[in-house]
């Protein structure tokens, strides 16, 4: 009884460490954007051109910027939906992202994905496309 209790300690304990640092981190892998049905797995309204990704394991309201390896473009985008769910890839952008990220034509690139945390950031621009890119859901 006491060895469950203390494991159970040890991972509520462990818990809040755990999601500090995958809001943290950051990650480098294959992006692909995707369009989808009409809800997200966060019961949001899928919004296909909307600056918003799907992570498999990031909490949702958390921002990430993702940058393009092969083409150095960056976007700042909220995540709202699971996924991906083809192997080997890290990330899923909406179609808004993809553009963003100049990913429309080859529909995935090798990434590097920055968790930066949860709501609260303003609209900046986006490297190389000049446009502003807004992170707030009712912004897009």
């Amino acid at each position: 009884m006491n060895l469950v209790r203390n494991t159970l300690m040890t991972l509520a304990l462990a818990a809040p460490l755990a999601a500090t640092s995958a809001l943290a981190g950051t990650q480098t892998g294959i992006a692909s954007w995707y369009q989808m049905g009409t809800r997200t797995a966060n019961g949001e309204a899928y919004k296909p051109d909307g600056m918003t990704a799907a992570h498999r394991t990031l909490p949702f309201g958390t921002i990430v910027e993702v940058k393009n390896l092969r083409n150095g473009k960056s976007v700042r985008l909220r995540i709202n939906d699971r996924g991906p769910f083809v192997g080997g890839r890290i990330i899923d952008v909406s179609r808004g992202g993809a553009r963003q990220l100049g990913l429309m034509g080859s529909g995935t690139a090798r990434v590097r994905v920055t968790s930066l945390g949860r709501g609260g950031l303003a609209p900046r621009r986006s490297g190389g496309s000049g446009g502003l890119t807004c992170v707030f859901k009712d912004c897009y």
